[in-house]
């Protein structure tokens, strides 16, 4: 929590500090999830895309402060029409904590490790003002649709790469790892 030790040194230091998701955070991360989008978020359309799918490698994050979780992000792999990109979200952060910019920093560092692990594009639906400065906008999802309901207005799109989402047309679907059914690593018997 180097970013926690720095924030007493450095007044303009952020008092939160961005790292991978672990284990330890699943509980609180489903809570905060809860709190954000009601008991009703498993039933949305963009979860369609997450259900027995995991995350993808080294982009599910999480933010801590004062030795709690206080916000989380997590980028999945889908094709958006044939073409290969990341589906962001969801992004939440805990109410005592918006005005801190923890939100922007979970966005911030995911689209910077999710071109460092050479991916070209992120998909998300949400609110266009919000997300319009980090360089997202709906230009290159209009021939995009997601399996279910949805806001054409919110579904937006960020090329990490140009061109990569050049030609991306119809149904964005789930290409993630699949989630290992609980129980399926069993130990094998022993030798008699």
């Amino acid at each position: 929590m180097t970013a926690l030790r720095n924030a007493a040194l450095h007044p303009d230091a952020a008092p939160f500090a961005i790292r991978a998701e672990r284990g330890s955070d699943v509980a609180a991360r489903e809570a905060l999830l809860d709190a954000c989008f009601g008991d009703n978020r498993h039933a949305r359309t963009c979860q369609r895309l997450r259900d027995g799918r995991a995350p993808a490698e080294g982009l599910a994050l999480s933010a801590a402060a004062k030795g709690r979780l206080v916000g989380t992000l997590r980028l999945w792999h889908v094709s958006a029409g044939q073409v290969p990109a990341l589906m962001l979200g969801p992004l939440a952060v805990d109410g005592s904590c918006r005005a801190l910019g923890v939100g922007a920093a979970l966005v911030q560092h995911a689209l910077v490790a999710a071109q460092g692990r050479g991916h070209g594009a992120v998909i998300l639906l949400g609110d266009a003002p919000y997300y319009a400065r980090f360089g997202f906008s709906a230009v290159k999802t209009t021939a995009l649709s997601l399996p279910g309901p949805f806001e054409r207005a919110r579904l937006l799109g960020f090329e990490l790469r140009d061109g990569a989402l050049d030609g991306a047309a119809g149904l964005i679907v789930p290409t993630g790892a699949e989630l290992r059914a609980a129980g399926a690593l069993r130990s094998l018997p022993c030798a008699a």
